[in-house]
Order: structure tokens, then sequence, then C-alpha cells
């Protein structure tokens, strides 16, 4: 026992190997509980032996995609070991970017937290005001010329505005998360598998009002839906129905009819299909227009992705349990009679849920310079949930320890983002920051004191590119101050950074 001991305290990988058989021992129960607790720490609350990525600083500055291509990043399995991710934690997506498994979360959980910053912006203008590069510049500053343990979460971008006029969202010149075109594509295709599930809940939904109205009798339908026996997500429904019965042969009538039917309203649906890219004429459509759907139209939309519940429900699970939960909670309409139509309810969790099973891992990646970034979760705070995910900052904050940093991203302006971040994730994840910081340019203080109107596609009026103090004045009256104001009431403090490259 004492050798086991022994071997337990020393964290060296090259003792690890031995202390595990040791663990064999009679009395091993309590030293494996002891042994995982030393090997979650290990490397966590010291410095990492970060290898930084030398930078070819150039004048005048070439473009962000030049830049990007221009650096040669690590191998992800050399960023993960430098950072004290386990190989068993990691899963590799090529030689740039892996998806971290939430078993880091089990293994680290007596480790302490490191230090927790957002940062936001104030209300930004249409091209956006350098969040992004702000956070990974901090990011690069403080793991690269600080040497200190120090994680970006950001969120994933959407291809959107990736093929819009604002462009990607890795940040900006020598600020970037790279392969710059992994990180603002497919990435690991967590936004693909959301449109995947968001698409089959509204098949579902559709496809159970069609079956409904075409088939009368409440018997058949009842077969087609319990072709033998009940399945785990009916047992569940007859459960809400308050029907205490499990064999389908004893349902009556009256227990059959409120089992098989639904009785949707198409006029109170709720949930829309997405695609992940900016196609305005799906904005308003009709569907059901082919003769097999019988002449069941109805008027519908496309969103996009980002903005889909499931997006928002990644970003707030804990595991995948409690995603699938969340997902079998998703109201998508209501009955004739008003009572709230479910995913559980149209019998689609667990579909949704194999759809999303790898979606609730966060994926790994660097900056220009080498250091971690953590990226998951979807954009746009002003139309959806915009923070990054509870998951990916919980594990961040494990591996860099109780003199590390860990730095997320809150999503469009303070007013929204920030806000989102305090009053919906902070409370689902019992997190508190401890710094807010809150990105401003001399642009958007200028259109915010009153200067001309700024529209995407068109040249900034000269206002915007020569000096006006005034202009400058008054947005910080009317827009930055009250920014400020709006972090304080959460009781904590507040960083700002101006710092826009003509």
């Amino acid at each position: 026992m004492a050798l086991c001991t022994n071997l337990i305290f020393s964290t060296r990988l090259a003792k690890q190997q031995t202390a595990r058989k040791c663990l064999l021992s009679p009395s091993g129960r309590i030293v494996r509980r002891y042994y995982k607790t030393q090997l979650a720490s290990a490397n966590i609350n010291e410095s990492w032996n970060l290898k930084v990525l030398p930078l070819n600083l150039q004048e005048p500055v070439p473009s962000d995609i030049d830049i990007a291509r221009a650096q040669t990043p690590k191998h992800i399995n050399v960023l993960a070991n430098e950072i004290g991710l386990l190989s068993t934690e990691l899963e590799p997506y090529g030689a740039t970017k892996a998806k971290i498994s939430l078993d880091a979360i089990d293994r680290l959980k007596q480790s302490p937290n490191g230090k927790y910053v957002v940062v936001t912006a104030i209300t930004p203008t249409p091209f956006g005001e350098g969040k992004s590069a702000t956070l990974v510049g901090l990011c690069q500053a403080l793991g690269a010329h600080r040497q200190k343990n120090v994680i970006a979460c950001l969120r994933q971008p959407s291809q959107g505005p990736t093929f819009g006029i604002k462009g990607g969202a890795a940040g900006g010149g020598y600020s970037q998360v790279i392969p710059m075109e992994e990180f603002n594509l497919h990435l690991t295709g967590d936004i693909h598998a959301i449109s995947a599930s968001n698409n089959l809940l509204a098949a579902a939904l559709d496809a159970r009002i069609f079956h409904e109205a075409t088939t009368k009798d409440d018997s058949r339908l009842f077969d087609k839906l319990v072709p033998r026996a009940f399945s785990n997500i009916q047992l569940r429904r007859l459960a809400k129905l308050g029907i205490d019965q499990r064999d389908p042969s004893r349902l009556n009538l009256d227990e059959i009819r409120q089992f098989a039917r639904l009785s949707i309203d198409p006029n109170t649906i709720t949930w829309q299909r997405v695609v992940d890219i900016n196609d305005r004429f799906l904005r308003s459509i009709e569907i059901g227009r082919s003769p097999t759907e019988k002449g069941m139209t109805r008027s519908a939309q496309f969103d996009i992705t980002a903005a889909s519940e499931i997006m928002a429900i990644l970003a707030l699970s804990n595991d995948l349990a409690d995603m699938k939960e969340r997902l079998g909670r998703i109201v998508v309409a209501s009955s004739h009679s008003g009572v709230p139509i479910t995913a559980d309810d149209l019998g689609v969790t667990g579909a949704l849920a194999v759809l999303m099973k790898d979606t609730i891992k966060p994926n790994l990646m660097q900056t220009l310079e080498g250091t971690p970034v953590l990226v998951h979760a979807g954009p746009f705070a002003n139309i959806a949930h915009g923070n990054s995910s509870i998951v990916a900052d919980r594990i961040a904050l494990k591996l860099v320890g109780a003199n590390g940093y860990t730095v997320t991203e809150a999503g469009f302006g303070a007013d929204i983002g920030m806000e989102k971040f305090f009053d919906i994730k902070c409370r689902v994840s019992g997190l508190v920051p401890n710094a807010v910081v809150l990105v401003a340019t001399i642009r958007a203080l200028k259109m915010h004191g009153g200067g001309p109107p700024v529209a995407p596609g068109k040249l900034l009026p000269e206002d915007y590119s020569r000096e006006n103090t005034e202009l400058v004045r008054q947005g910080a009256r009317s827009n930055l101050a009250k920014q400020i104001s709006n972090a304080k009431l959460y009781g904590v403090p507040v960083c700002c950074f101006e710092r826009f490259p003509p």
C-alpha cells in the first residue's frame, strides 16, 4: 500500500503505468479514487509547457487569409498534451482540430477553476466591432507573451455571414483562430447536425398532422404508432396522459384516442425548418404542394440554423443526458384544445439525441501563436442564444487551473449577448465571471453619437475616417456609459478595449 501511495504522489507520465498496476491490489478501490484525483490535477495547477508559434509580422499587414495560411499550426495531439488533456479524451478530426470528450470534466472535477472573463461589446455597427479579434488577441497576449494558462472559448461561425458581406468570425489580422477555413466552414459538423435534427423534428410534425388527418379510424392510427409494444418514449406519453397501462391490447377506445391523436392546430406551429446559409427566398414559403400530400398545404419559413432552439439547448446542456431531456421538452405547437405539443409527444426525442450525440463535445483548435481555443455553439445573440457553451467553459476553467484564465464570448452587443450570458447562461451553469471586457471602437461610438447611417455593402461616410471628437463624446455618453452601467449591475469589474486598425 505504501508503494502504491508513493507512486500515486508522482504525476510524471513515465510513472503512471506502474501506478496503474499497483491499483490492482486488494486495497485498490481507495487507491484508485486517490489516483484519479492526483491524475486529474496533473499539470493543471502548473504553468503549461506551451510551444509558442512565432509570428512573421509584416508591413503593410496582409489580408487575414494570407496571414492565416502563412502559419503552420501545431498538430492537435501536441496542443492537447500541452494543456493537460489525455489522449483518451481527444477525438481528432484530422491534424488541426479535435473534439474533447466530456470525460475530461469528470476527471478534472476536483481541480480548481481558473479566472472567468466574458468578452462583449457596445452595440455594434453592421460590420461588427472586433469582439472575436479582441478575445483572441487578449488570449494570445496572456498565453504566448505572459506565459499564463489561458483558453479562448469561441462560438462556431455561421455560413450565412461567412459567405455574405460580413465574412467569417475567426478574428482578424494577427489575432486569429487557425486554420481559418476549417474554423469558418464545416469544422466538425456541429451546425450540420443541428440542421438535421431541427428539420427531422419539423418533418415529424408535418407527418403527424398528415397521418392524423388521413387516418380517420382511431384504432388503425394507434396500430400504426404501436405495431407490437410500447417504446420507452411512448410509455412516457402514457404517463403524461395519466394512463396506467403498459399492454397496448388493454387500452380502451377513449385511451386509444387520447394516445394516438395529438390534434395539432396548424395555426399554432412555431417550429420552422432551418438552413445555414442566407437564402432570402426561403423566408416565406408554402409547403405540401405535392399531389401526394392531398392538398394539405400551409405557409411556413426557413430560419438560419443558429437561431434554432436546438442550438440554444446545445449551449446550455451539461451532458448528453441533460441535452436529451431538454430536446424532449421542445414545444413545437399546440393542440386544438390548447395543450402544448412537444418533441416527446411526437416520439422523436431519441432520434434527435442520436443526431446530436457528438455535438455535445467541444472542439479544440488554436490561435496563430499556438494558444488553445475551444469552439462550441453558435452566434447571433440578437436572434439566438449567441453564447459559447457551458461545457466548453467548464472544461476550459478546469484545464487552466487556479492561476489561469478562461475567456469566453457573448454575442452581439452587451445589451443582448452579455445580458443573456448573465441572466441565462450563468444561472444555468452557476459560474460567476471575474471580469467583463467591453469592446468599443471609434467607428461604433461615432455612429451612436449621431453619425451618418452605416449599411453593409456601401462605403463608410467620411465622418468615420476623419477626426470628430464630438461624435465620439456623444456616442460614449449614449451607448458606452450605459453598457458599462449595465455590466456593473451584475457586480463584475469592467475593462474596456478600443483598438481598430484603419
